[in-house]
């Protein structure tokens, strides 16, 4: 039999943590994350009741007393690429599965490294002293096994499942904590009197099968069962960067569009030269009061890593799209640059001569990449954003 050997590694209450973190006095108290709808939620917050989605006018009604914050991207980006480094030095195999959680192969490493717990202890202390955030960590045979470990050992905690306790830890959960069973399933368990992962794993595919179907019944007697044979996977480096927001309520107007993309083109911008990349593709999407989409995308001549080149060919798409804009309620606008190649190895844009505007663009780039990466994303903003609803943001793992 296998060891256990598979980290689930878990940022705790990540948002609200990074703000507990930032700012002392936010320490101990309720916090919630987001004002319209609660984004994240301190585990304080969380023991008043308030829960991730949940409407903001009713988390403040049920805990007056929290502290609401907006939330800060960029800062959570920056936490979370700190905390992936510390996963890479950790493990050689890391798969990233969010921004705030991965999963992580120790197999192997006992004589560079210590036993899978003892490297699961090392890495929750090096992410509280290094990045001053709490994780909880479940290590076990499985990754399914591994994840529902770190579960239970939150908050702020450590939980191992030795293959010989496998069936005793998992056993007498609820049927809910088998990946894939949701509301539906449950009820349909539930009609059949199976309640726990242990009711599952003694009852016959062909029952479970005539209930839920064939697919479904196997899969949850495999997790039941321990059977999980996935490996972990190192995520695929990033075929696109992109960024999208929902639209600022009322506003529909060109200037209100422009801004708004804008802003997205500087944080994707950004993000392109931090990873080392160039994108030959830039591409927009929209979404509408209908929930019908629409998307547009330009292949450029050269590939590119600057801010203005980016800006012109997404503006030149919104353009094109501006009909459509008018005729529908827009909700939601997403910018994205794909076909990326790496920075060093393509030929740019021509021509580059050193008193070509190119060249000072790429120098201005530059130069606001380091001002932000020093003082914050919202030390330096374009004129037309400043007073502006930027709307709100969606986080992505670090590039």
């Amino acid at each position: 039999m296998s060891t256990a050997s598979i980290l689930h590694a878990d940022l705790d209450a990540f948002y609200a943590s990074v703000e507990q973190r930032d700012d002392p006095a936010l320490r101990g108290r309720p916090v919630i994350v987001g004002g319209g709808v609660v984004l994240a939620a301190s585990y304080e917050a969380k023991a008043k009741g308030i829960y991730t989605t949940m409407n903001g006018r009713d988390a403040r009604r049920v805990c007056p007393e929290a502290a609401v914050v907006q939330p800060r991207m960029e800062a959570y980006s920056k936490a979370s690429k700190a905390v992936y480094e510390i996963f890479n030095d950790t493990a050689p195999v890391v798969e990233g599965i969010s921004i705030d959680e991965a999963f992580l192969d120790v197999a192997g490493m006992e004589h560079i490294g210590g036993t899978p717990p003892e490297i699961a202890a090392r890495l929750r202390s090096r992410v509280l002293a290094e990045a001053g955030l709490p994780i909880s960590v479940g290590v076990a045979r499985t990754k399914f096994l591994a994840k529902v470990a770190s579960g239970a050992s939150k908050p702020d905690g450590l939980l191992v499942v030795e293959p010989d306790r496998e069936a005793e830890f998992l056993h007498p959960l609820p049927i809910e904590a088998l990946w894939g069973v949701g509301k539906v399933t449950t009820a349909k368990l539930n009609g059949m009197g199976i309640r726990t992962v242990g009711d599952v794993a003694r009852t016959s595919r062909v029952r479970l099968a005539g209930v839920i179907g064939e697919s479904a019944a196997a899969h949850l007697l495999d997790l039941a069962n321990g059977r999980d044979p996935r490996p972990v996977s190192p995520r695929e480096r990033r075929k696109s960067i992109g960024a999208q927001s929902a639209f600022p309520r009322g506003s529909r107007d060109r200037s209100e569009v422009d801004s708004l993309a804008a802003a997205l083109v500087d944080r994707t911008a950004r993000r392109l030269r931090a990873a080392e990349r160039a994108c030959r593709t830039v591409s927009i999407g929209l979404r509408f009061g209908d929930f019908s989409r629409a998307s547009r995308a330009r292949t450029l001549a050269f590939p590119t890593d600057q801010t203005e080149t980016i800006l012109a060919a997404v503006r030149e798409l919104f353009d094109a799209s501006r009909e459509e804009i008018a005729e529908k309620d827009l909700t939601l606008i997403g910018i994205s640059l794909g076909n990326l190649e790496a920075a060093d190895t393509v030929q740019m844009e021509l021509p580059l001569s050193e008193n070509d505007r190119l060249v000072e663009n790429s120098a201005l780039d530059q130069a606001v990449d380091d001002v932000r990466a020093r003082f914050g994303e919202g030390v330096i903003k374009r004129a037309s954003m400043i007073d502006a609803d930027q709307g709100v943001p969606v986080p992505t793992l670090p590039d």
